[in-house]
């Protein structure tokens, strides 16, 4: 009964979930003037707070990105501001609050690992800020059509079981960070086809603001 009632707030999220030729992967908005708000909104870069050393990875969902900014600014000014101030490359490894925030950034130095042994995840009450600042890390998005939940909801992380085959993936590099927010359930940390493995990511967990009812 647990996992059952873990799974409602997935599936009313999935309603307005954004539906491609390949499968369903990201929450999609069907107003149109908001998306184009959004856009305009990235362009400007007004969010940025004077951060210039990374872009949004193309795969960021735009309107979630904008819609979450509105909602919770000083968290997100906070964070830019932090990573824009910060030596990302030589800070020690750990947790590192953000000041003025209830944030902590954590610096992660790591290795990729084979996809069978990466699990997928997503978050409901937090947005996964995923910057991989040395290195290649490659990334997967699931879909959701074939995926499911395959455990209870614990320390606000499920995992999936899903279809290798629909997953999209992607290869960062130090110029673009990503951002998952709830509809965008994940893998990070996936080898790929470089020699070299190892890598430094910064992870910050923003809070999600849920639309109210």
């Amino acid at each position: 009964m647990k996992l059952v009632k873990s799974l409602i707030p997935l599936l009313l999220l999935s309603v307005s979930l954004n539906l491609s030729a390949q499968g369903l992967y990201t929450r999609e908005y069907s107003d149109k003037a908001l998306v184009k708000k959004a856009q305009k909104w990235l362009r400007k870069g007004e969010w940025r707070q004077g951060f210039n050393k990374a872009d949004a990875h193309p795969s960021v969902n735009i309107v979630e990105f904008y819609r979450q900014y509105q909602k919770n600014p000083d968290q997100w000014q906070a964070m830019f501001r932090w990573l824009q101030q910060t030596d990302l490359t030589a800070i020690p490894k750990g947790k590192h609050p953000i000041p003025g925030t209830t944030l902590t950034a954590s610096v992660e130095d790591s290795e990729n690992g084979p996809l069978e042994k990466r699990q997928s995840e997503s978050h409901f009450h937090h947005i996964d800020f995923q910057w991989c600042v040395k290195g290649i890390e490659r990334f997967g998005i699931i879909d959701h059509l074939t995926s499911k939940p395959n455990c209870a909801w614990r320390d606000d992380v499920v995992h999936y079981t899903y279809d290798q085959k629909r997953a999209l993936f992607h290869d960062s590099n130090p110029a673009e960070f990503f951002i998952f927010f709830p509809g965008d359930w994940h893998i990070a940390k996936v080898a790929n086809d470089t020699p070299d493995q190892t890598i430094r990511v910064i992870v910050v967990k923003v809070d999600y603001i849920a639309d109210e009812d």
